[in-house]
């Protein structure tokens, strides 16, 4: 692999990371500051670490329960369990994620969890469409999400956009229950404080998308480093991305399954994502081990665990995204 390669899309990743949370930070404190003066929002940022790092990490248990999921045992699948286990100790995690099996067609897998109590959720759609090689791809993706404290990382750009959600709508309606008084020439905001206002929530949150595509990129790069393949994964990502669908759909409706635009999406595109992988397939300076190549065919599971879930509409529920 090209690891030089590797080591300047990382550094890219950081500091766009920093830029971003940064940037949600900035429009939080000149929110703060406009609303109680600007001595508060410091102890604002303080009270938000706190809390952070002071609560409890919660069980992903909670969640995997919404979306119907089944543990998969290591008699089950024990080619998934020798995987995991292998990625999770190249990756240094402090413990081995549990696998869960997830009752939908949908093909989508996602990591829940932090630090010793973390697992890795697999649709039966994408366990049926992707062979060996390319699930441990997609499992390496998922590991590197929490090698990279991703969840973590997540929450708080959650949090930070919340609250400045918050901090918007509390100027709002003191703009509003003031309004009686901008006939008499009192406002309580000037017009670049109104806008800060209006703009504040919109911006935030377009950050912490871009946030999350680069969290996936990094994600990307880490999983082509624990597995010594980009290739693997690239064509796992084009499977997902291209399933086998209707031809009336691919021809009249070629985008209707993502009508939304790139900014405003959790993931990056899916061509650029496998483009940077495939730069990465050079092995004259590998030294890791590539993974074990395993055959071309889909994991067996129980007879019990069957498909019963449909996906959902999109425009309704977002829950597989």
């Amino acid at each position: 692999m090209n690891f030089a390669r590797i080591s300047r899309h990382k550094f890219r990743n950081f500091l766009q990371t920093l830029l971003m949370l940064g940037g949600m930070s900035l429009l939080l404190a000149l929110c703060v500051e406009l609303l109680f003066g600007q001595e508060l929002w410091l102890w604002v940022f303080i009270s938000t670490a706190v809390t952070i790092f002071a609560l409890p990490d919660m069980s992903p248990r909670w969640l995997l329960h919404l979306y119907q999921a089944k543990p998969i045992t290591p008699d089950q699948a024990p080619k998934l369990r020798m995987i995991i286990e292998e990625l999770s100790r190249r990756a240094k995690l402090e413990s081995i994620p549990a696998l869960y099996w997830i009752p939908s067609k949908t093909t989508n897998a996602f990591s829940v969890g932090r630090t010793d109590d973390t697992a890795i959720a697999l649709t039966d759609g994408i366990l049926q469409l992707l062979s060996l090689r390319e699930l441990t791809a997609v499992l390496a993706h998922e590991t590197a999400h929490l090698a990279n404290n991703d969840i973590r990382l997540m929450s708080i750009a959650d949090l930070i956009s919340r609250l400045t959600h918050l901090m918007s709508s509390l100027g709002i309606i003191l703009l509003l229950a003031t309004f009686p008084l901008l006939f008499l020439g009192y406002t309580p905001f000037s017009l670049w404080g109104i806008l800060l206002l209006i703009v504040s929530p919109t911006l935030s949150a377009v950050m912490q998308l871009g946030l999350s595509r680069i969290r996936e990129f990094d994600a990307d790069l880490v999983a082509a480093e624990l597995t010594g393949d980009p290739t693997g994964l690239a064509q796992a990502l084009n499977r997902i991305a291209h399933p086998n669908g209707r031809i009336w759909q691919n021809l009249l409706l070629p985008g209707y399954r993502r009508p939304e635009p790139s900014l405003l999406r959790t993931h990056p595109e899916p061509a650029e994502r496998i483009d940077r992988l495939l730069e990465l397939a050079d092995r004259s300076d590998s030294y890791i081990d590539p993974m074990e190549a395993f055959p071309d065919q889909s994991v067996d599971l129980p007879a019990n665990y069957t498909t019963r879930l449909s996906p959902r509409h999109r425009t309704i529920f977002r829950i597989w995204r």
